[in-house]
């Protein structure tokens, strides 16, 4: 994308207390979908958007907890909507509500039927949990293994240990993708998905057709593989909040909370620009 003084003015970040809070346009997309406070007791007092805002700032920046600026409201406050949000899968919903809004205004339907599989191999640290060794990629850790539509947004992901090989890893993803996108049918991969193992998992589930796309043998050098590069460059997108740089959480739930809230920025970001032009 060329950098014009148009497109300058479309990703400008100078709106707030630092560039991971939302625009006016970005919380007119979330705030909608926040849960309301819970009847009885004491009155809400904490802004739901600085709530968003400290959460945005955590994945953007990638820092601890306790390291949140004390503008934000007190950091046990936000992580308790964290952790409430994430055990009510309310980050999974705004992204679906969100990738659903976003496919329609590219003229697509809000359901898609195809999609791109891979996944992404990365280290963990000291805070426990599940693990593993990923001995083709030589990263002890864990990993995102990720589901896109052909615009390259998130449908769906699930965070295992690095040693589950991704065609024994997908079809708990491809089954669990139905009761989201129950429309979604055909699935392209790379060659670590070929074999029958994963198609014979995947009988009895749906009519799945799964499309192996390789890379030529001659080939030398980068080579623009079709299809891949979309789920490819998705996961470029997410690469840009530094909280995923490293799995720093000790539990699989939060891990996938963190992957969810940097598609929803993504795309709130992405739906910004269409729903309220600067």
């Amino acid at each position: 994308m060329p950098w014009t003084d148009s497109a300058r003015a479309d990703h400008n970040r100078k709106t707030g207390r630092y560039p991971s809070d939302m625009t006016d346009a970005e919380w007119a997309l979330i705030a909608p979908l926040l849960p309301p406070a819970k009847p009885g007791g004491r009155k809400r007092t904490t802004e739901m958007r600085d709530v968003m805002d400290a959460i945005q700032y955590i994945a953007a920046s990638g820092c601890q907890w306790r390291m949140m600026p004390t503008d934000f409201p007190p950091m046990t406050t936000v992580q308790g909507y964290f952790y409430d949000w994430r055990n009510m899968g309310l980050f999974e919903t705004i992204n679906t509500l969100l990738t659903m809004s976003a496919r329609e205004l590219e003229c697509r339907e809000a359901q898609p039927t195809a999609g791109v599989i891979d996944s992404q191999s990365v280290k963990t640290t000291e805070a426990g949990g599940v693990c593993g060794y990923d001995a083709g990629k030589k990263v002890k850790g864990r990993k995102r293994h990720i589901l896109t539509d052909t615009l390259g947004l998130l449908l769906f992901v699930i965070v295992h240990a690095a040693d589950v090989q991704d065609r024994d890893g997908a079809p708990g993803l491809l089954k669990a993708v139905r009761h989201r996108h129950p429309w979604l049918r055909h699935v392209f991969a790379d060659g670590a998905y070929a074999g029958d193992k994963l198609r014979d998992a995947l009988k009895g589930h749906g009519g799945w057709t799964l499309k192996i796309i390789r890379r030529s043998d001659t080939a030398k050098g980068f080579q623009v593989l079709p299809r891949r590069w979309v789920v490819e460059r998705t996961f470029a997108w997410l690469g840009r909040c530094r909280r995923l740089a490293k799995d720093w959480e000790r539990s699989i739930e939060s891990s996938t909370a963190w992957t969810l809230i940097a598609s929803i920025r993504v795309t709130s970001r992405r739906l910004a620009r269409y729903c309220y032009p600067s």
